[in-house]
């Protein structure tokens, strides 16, 4: 294993710090990844890969052959959200986008997918270059489209396994606020299927002054808001983990006009299959009495998409990989992390296949920073913030070396 690490130079290191900062300044929303992909494709062309672009639509396949042995998936994912920045960096991204809906957004690496391919570009080089120690395939997926939750079956769809090597394993990773240099990871389920729902409620508009004439679907989408809050709080067993938001409501244009409709966006994050029906059921229930309580003259309607299962690193090879973790980084940086409300794609992967996934996180927070949050009772700027920044190192070295040390582990010796 040293003997492949010992590729990873501060050289490169500073070459791969660029490509981080390039793709930060420039990031593209889910499905449109056209310039991210191009400079993936382009960083890939002197490692001598088999290389394939367009698959699932931005996607971009890399595979490096080394002689018999297993077939080792990495991936990363490339897009980025719909958040303006609030970093002060110096590659601070000031781009802006169109969303699904048509609309112009601002657009931000809030998640740490530029850190993402920056480091799996990173391992696949490290690898290449020390191809001497090790013997079989490595299959680098960068996906598009993790955001909306659906890059991982796009690329399946559109014949992932058909067209390219069929893996033995399947290895991810995410940034987190973790502090940098450590590593972090869960055996089992270690984060939340992922549903939502778009609601509509059907009022009756008219003028502000004569609400009687109306029926407010305003003041309907603050009662359904309201009462939402309390499936989880009075519906789930205490010992289930559930999460549900309403992250977006929307209801007329005018301060004077009560419109005809309201528009909400509910996420629901759970683990188990049971009380994930029973918590959608829930959510349909309530909804429909408040309209019904409001006078509605229609019922609600309801757009369910079902977005990732839950994402389960199966035990035993990630108990595996973590123990090849504490070889390279030490028992102190390598620590065991409580199972995540959020959701990802990347199960979807070895759950096509019948093949084990494992999943880890890293950090990105300088020790200054953690410990400042730390010291106050809570975390650094999180995930989808618009001051969410990993520092570049140790985070980026970090991250390199983890995906390197788990495909090596998973590879076989030459």
């Amino acid at each position: 294993m040293q003997d492949v690490l010992r590729h990873w130079t501060p050289e490169l290191a500073e070459r791969l710090g660029e490509v981080y900062r390039d793709l930060h300044r420039h990031p593209e929303l889910s499905l449109r990844e056209h310039r991210t992909a191009d400079r993936v494709a382009a960083a890939l062309g002197p490692l001598g890969c088999e290389v394939a672009t367009g698959i699932g639509g931005t996607g971009v396949v890399a595979v490096l052959r080394n002689g018999d042995g297993p077939v080792v998936m990495l991936r990363a994912d490339m897009d980025a959200l719909p958040v303006a920045e609030e970093t002060g960096l110096p590659y601070a991204s000031t781009a802006r986008g169109v969303d699904e809906s048509g609309a112009e957004v601002p657009v931000m690496h809030a998640c740490g997918h530029d850190m993402h391919v920056a480091c799996l570009l990173g391992a696949l080089e490290t690898l290449a270059r020390g191809r001497a120690a090790w013997s079989g395939t490595v299959l680098a997926v960068f996906q598009p489209a993790e955001e909306l939750v659906r890059g991982a079956q796009d690329m399946i769809d559109d014949g992932l396994f058909e067209r390219f090597p069929r893996p033995e394993v399947v290895l991810g990773q995410h940034v987190a606020p973790l502090p940098a240099g450590t590593v972090g990871y869960g055996e089992g389920p270690v984060m939340a299927a992922g549903d939502s729902v778009q609601v509509t409620l059907f009022g009756r508009g008219g003028h502000g002054a004569r609400p009687e004439d109306t029926v407010d679907p305003v003041v309907m989408a603050a009662a359904v808001v309201m009462r939402l809050q309390g499936i989880v709080a009075r519906e789930v067993p205490h010992h289930e983990k559930v999460v549900l938001t309403v992250g977006r409501l929307h209801a007329g244009h005018k301060d004077n006009v009560i419109p005809d409709t309201a528009e909400l966006g509910i996420g629901v994050r759970s683990f188990d299959p049971a009380v994930r029906d029973r918590v959608r059921a829930a959510v349909e229930r309530v909804v429909r009495a408040e309209a019904a309580a409001s006078g509605a003259d229609r019922e609600p309607a309801f757009a369910w998409k079902t977005g990732a299962p839950v994402l389960v690193s199966d035990p035993r090879a990630t108990a595996v990989t973590a123990e090849a973790f504490r070889g390279r980084f030490g028992a102190d940086r390598v620590v065991r992390l409580p199972s995540l409300a959020a959701s990802e794609d990347v199960g979807r992967y070895g759950e096509a296949l019948g093949v084990p996934t494992v999943f880890w996180f890293w950090g990105g927070a300088g020790p200054g920073a953690f410990a400042e949050a730390a010291a106050e009772g809570r975390l650094p700027p999180f995930n989808h913030s618009p001051r969410f920044a990993p520092v570049l190192e140790p985070t980026l070295t970090t991250g390199v070396q983890a995906l390197t040390v788990a495909a090596l582990t998973w590879l076989a010796a030459p």
